[in-house]
C-alpha cells in the first residue's frame, strides 16, 4: 500500500471508481493502527497518542482500483467545535456518497 491523497472533503477526491474500505470511528479508536497493522506498515498511515490528529480523508492506494481510506474521527478531539462540524460533514457527505 502506498499513500495516494488526502483530502478536507470528497469534492477534493478523485472520482468514484473501484473498491474503498474505509476506516471511521471515534477520534483515537485506533483506526490509523489498524490501518497500518492490515497493511503491515508500521508508518502508513500517521498514528498519535493526541486525539483528532487525523484532520483529512486520507486515501492508501493497495494496488489500481482498490484503496483504503483513513476517516477524521468524532468524539474526544479537543479542536473548536466548528472543526468537529466540518469533520462531521465531510464525514456525511462520504459515506452518502
Amino acid at each position: 500500500a502506498k499513500f495516494s491523497t488526502s483530502a478536507p472533503d470528497i469534492r477534493h477526491l478523485d472520482g468514484d471508481n473501484g473498491l474503498e474500505v474505509a476506516f471511521a470511528g471515534r477520534s483515537n479508536a485506533g483506526k490509523s493502527s489498524a490501518l497500518n497493522r492490515l497493511t503491515r506498515q508500521k508508518n502508513l498511515a500517521r498514528t498519535s497518542k493526541t486525539p483528532g490528529r487525523t484532520q483529512l480523508i486520507n486515501v492508501f492506494e493497495l494496488e489500481e482500483g482498490r484503496r483504503l481510506v483513513d476517516l477524521p474521527g468524532y468524539g474526544y478531539a479537543k479542536v473548536p467545535l466548528e472543526m468537529k462540524h466540518k469533520w462531521q460533514k465531510a464525514l456525511g457527505e462520504y459515506l452518502a456518497a
